[in-house]
């Protein structure tokens, strides 16, 4: 309950609602939010891609 808190999660949310997976990867996404990646794929990357 603890994590859900941290995200803004009612417990009737939790409860009724999401799963512990479903959790746990919002909790990764929001980790993820302040990182910074070295470069950024363009159209012309995906394009070779």
């Amino acid at each position: 309950m603890l994590r859900c808190s941290e995200l803004g999660l009612t417990q009737d949310d939790v409860l009724m609602s999401y799963t512990m997976g479903m959790v746990y990867d919002m909790l990764i996404e929001k980790g993820n939010d302040h990182e910074k990646y070295p470069t950024i794929a363009t159209q012309d990357d995906f394009d070779r891609f």
